[in-house]
């Protein structure tokens, strides 16, 4: 067998790195080549699938103890519980910003609305005017305006009677975006003219 030069060997490999260089962003209506389908074609068990190699016959494993998985650290009460030294913090834990305040209400809009409304008053909210047998509380209740921003922020995480848990559904920095939204709710919708700027007053036709 004929042994290849170097200089052979270099034209040959620049030659197939410019080939399949020129290949990307091709639009294909054929099956991808998979050199190796192995890891394509790999037996696996679903989420809550049985499976009897292991004693319990769980295909899930349970976390080994005392360790936390890459991102799952919650060693931040505050942040991630809404209490400083075991009590509901009346503080946020995130930057407070009109940006943050506007991606408030936009999360609060997509999440909240079908029950508490767009006012957080709950009265016009779809589910009410639809029949729910319970009506969720308006924020301008007394006792709800009373409520710290961290119980406000628990609360929409972990759900009470009716309400389901979003810790699942909505990021932790969002949840606190909400909250503070709920908060802008309840001081607006509570508020008296003399609290609003005269020149927004004036602006919006409120005052003379």
């Amino acid at each position: 067998m004929k042994i290849l030069s170097h200089h052979c060997r270099i034209v040959i490999t620049v030659s197939a790195i410019i080939a399949l260089g020129g290949c990307r962003g091709d639009i294909s209506d054929k099956p991808p080549i998979h050199l190796n389908p192995n890891m394509d074609n790999q037996r696996y068990y679903q989420a809550q699938e049985p499976n009897p190699f292991f004693a319990d016959e769980r295909a899930m494993r349970p976390q080994v103890p005392g360790t936390i998985a890459i991102g799952e650290m919650r060693d931040n009460s505050h942040l991630h519980q809404g209490k400083i030294g075991g009590k509901f913090a009346d503080k946020l834990a995130i930057r407070l910003s009109p940006k943050m305040l506007a991606y408030g209400k936009q999360r609060y809009e997509i999440y909240c609305t079908p029950c508490h409304g767009f006012t957080g008053e709950s009265k016009e909210a779809v589910l009410v005017k639809r029949g729910i047998k319970v009506r969720p509380p308006s924020y301008l209740d007394p006792r709800l305006r009373a409520m710290p921003l961290g119980q406000i922020f628990h609360t929409m995480s972990n759900g009470v009677r009716n309400m389901p848990p979003f810790k699942a559904q909505i990021p932790v920095a969002d949840r606190w975006a909400i909250a503070a939204y709920v908060r802008v709710l309840q001081v607006a919708g509570t508020a008296s003219i003399e609290r609003v700027p005269r020149a927004v007053a004036k602006q919006k036709g409120w005052r003379k």
